[in-house]
């Protein structure tokens, strides 16, 4: 008896350890499967890049709804990306249904060429300037901060400005 209730006590041991260290795992998964979403955003914009003269597209930065006939990210970029479903992050179960991407554009990288990006005065470093981010924080289970697109086609879980010092 002492020792089926030292396994059933060891069985249950492993399973606290478990059961938080898979729902962690799924998470990851879950941010991994997003930050590669936004990879393919950034592919599908060096493909529109080619069609439009090495200029960025001049998109709103959000939606409040599908219905809505503003251009957009999901809109201006499907023909590239032949998928909606590319612009619906994993860990989104809300947003993309309701706005038709789960992801938000900085708008204030309208119209820009490629060759002289700016954001708020800085210029010069493409690496520092974010393109596309998450709407929200739907990664809050793996840490704060958001999945962000930035202007050299790398992905990061946190927001970085890089600055040209002279």
């Amino acid at each position: 008896m002492v020792e089926i209730l030292v396994v059933v006590a060891i069985l249950g041991i492993l399973a606290g350890i478990g059961v938080p260290t898979f729902r962690m795992m799924k998470a990851n998964a879950r941010s991994t499967l997003c930050s590669g979403k936004l990879r393919e955003i950034g592919i599908a914009l060096n493909q529109y890049f080619a069609d439009h003269g090495m200029t960025y597209p001049t998109l709103v930065a959000g939606r409040e709804s599908r219905g809505q006939d503003d251009p957009a990210l999901d809109t201006v970029l499907l023909e590239y990306l032949g998928d909606e479903e590319a612009f619906h992050c994993p860990a989104d179960h809300e947003i993309f249904e309701k706005t038709g991407s789960s992801y938000f554009w900085n708008s204030l990288v309208n119209g820009q060429k490629t060759s002289n990006l700016q954001l708020l005065g800085m210029k010069g470093h493409p690496s520092g300037i974010p393109l596309v981010s998450d709407k929200e924080n739907f990664h809050e289970d793996v840490g704060d901060g958001v999945n962000v697109l930035y202007g050299d086609g790398h992905v990061l879980r946190e927001v970085q400005f890089v600055v040209e010092r002279k």
